[in-house]
């Protein structure tokens, strides 16, 4: 985390160590519904009373996600997901239950992908419980760090809900009754993902509290608003939030697709920063291999053979290495492997296309076909692409539907969610997937949750 520190907090290191392990106390144990009182002489309301602590409580939180995870980039949902439905190809030595859409409730990846959501939640709370009760934090500062802390509890609940279903929201740090939540119906939990969210956006500036958009912004948190609407059918509030994003001064269009993935890029809306000067992305580490055969994740051939001729994110954001008689494929949206003398990319968690894809579905499904048009076809002409041929309603979502695979592919399960939602995924990966069945659009709850507080079953189906 010291690249974080050195960049956010001028204060006294000694405090800023202590906040540290006060939370990795807090959150050390196994099981989320099982967190330690913390054992420091730095209580928790005084991590809160200084700005300096109160920072270093979000930062170290961003540090967390983005190492494990749904959100890190390497080992994290990215890959899982991408396994998980027609992305990546395995190449490791084994089995993977995840390229086999063969998961169990007991699966260590299950588990770690539940319980490290639900400690980063956590964490989220501490920092909404400590901000809401400091009485010498500046109200500014209050605002930012709840707001910040509300847009990061609505976004890894969004990411349970679209893996496991029916998940417990949790907003509170109380042990007691964090461990006997029930889940609730997954329509009730985008409720409270819309609620926080909208409530982090009257918090939020639309400036960015930091250089390099690394920390949230209003616009931050209006493109997953816009993402939760559509994902919930709410058409006219997807395109309006999503218009608040595109309409803002601060995200330029950018035609260089090599320019898209750099960390100064005006089209990123929120990334994380590498935690030492000179790292690149976990994306680049893992994914890029110079020679073959790779030893651990490639795209699928046949998702590479399914670009249009012609387009250019083929030919900048996948790469083909051989060695004269087999060829394999891998993402090169992130250009750095290995570190560089400064640092050239951080990994983009969300980027002006996602909004223009999400106005264009959204405008075509409330009849606004050329203004839903226009938008589909930014994406495509940039790509290198003619403009569409779509003229229905139908039509045009379902090209949106193309493009959100080819514009998105390796970012977060965007694939997997967009298969579910769409109401294709068993048509689309019973072909790729010869052992997928229809209960495999969602993953087990862990087994450890189940027995350690009954309240969170019944299992999801086929598990």
């Amino acid at each position: 985390m010291k690249r974080y520190t050195n960049t956010f907090f001028k204060g006294n290191a000694l405090r800023v160590s202590l906040v540290v392990l006060l939370l990795s106390l807090c959150l050390s144990c196994d099981n989320y519904v099982e967190v330690a009182q913390p054992n420091s002489q730095l209580t928790a309301g005084a991590v809160f009373e200084e700005m300096s602590t109160a920072n270093a409580a979000m930062v170290g939180l961003y540090a967390k996600m983005r190492t494990n995870g749904m959100l890190a980039g390497s080992g994290g949902g990215s890959v899982y997901m991408g396994w998980y439905a027609d992305e990546f190809e395995f190449y490791q030595t084994g089995i993977s239950n995840f390229y086999n859409n063969s998961l169990f409730p007991a699966e260590s990846t299950v588990t770690s992908m539940w319980n490290n959501s639900y400690r980063q939640i956590y964490e989220a709370n501490a920092i909404i419980e400590g901000v809401t009760n400091a009485v010498a934090l500046p109200e500014t500062g209050r605002n930012q760090l709840k707001g910040e802390a509300l847009f990061v509890r609505a976004l890894l609940h969004f990411y349970l809900v679209n893996v496991y279903g029916d998940v417990p929201y949790i907003k509170t740090t109380d042990r007691i009754q964090n461990s006997q939540v029930s889940r609730m119906p997954s329509a009730t939990v985008y409720e409270h993902i819309i609620a926080d969210l909208e409530a982090a956006s009257l918090l939020l500036p639309e400036a960015y509290f930091t250089a390099e958009r690394v920390r949230p912004n209003k616009f931050a948190v209006m493109a997953v608003l816009a993402r939760a609407y559509l994902y919930t059918g709410a058409y006219a509030e997807a395109s309006n939030a999503a218009s608040a994003v595109i309409n803002s001064p601060l995200y330029v269009w950018e035609t260089d697709l090599d320019k898209v993935f750099l960390k100064a890029s005006t089209t990123t809306i929120w990334q994380f920063m590498p935690n030492a000067a000179g790292l690149n992305t976990t994306e680049g580490g893992s994914y890029i291999f110079p020679t073959g055969p790779p030893s651990l994740v490639g795209l699928r051939p046949d998702f590479v053979a399914a670009f249009e001729a012609n387009d250019q994110r083929k030919v900048k954001w996948t790469k083909a290495v051989t060695n004269g008689s087999s060829t394999w494929y891998h993402s090169f949206k992130y250009k750095q492997r290995i570190a560089t003398p400064t640092s050239l990319e951080y990994s983009v968690v969300l980027r002006l296309a996602e909004q223009y894809l999400i106005r264009a579905e959204a405008r075509a499904r409330q009849g606004e076909l050329t203004s839903a048009k226009s938008d589909l076809d930014l994406i495509r002409t940039t790509a290198g692409l003619p403009v569409t041929a779509a003229v229905t309603a139908e039509d045009i979502v379902a090209e949106v539907i193309k493009q959100r695979r080819f514009e998105l592919f390796t970012e977060f399960g965007q694939r997997f969610f967009d298969l579910k939602r769409s109401g294709t995924i068993d048509s689309v990966l019973s072909l790729s997937k010869p052992g997928w069945n229809t209960t495999d659009r969602l993953w087990p709850l862990p087994a450890l949750e189940l027995n350690t507080n009954p309240n969170l079953n019944p299992q999801n189906p086929g598990y």
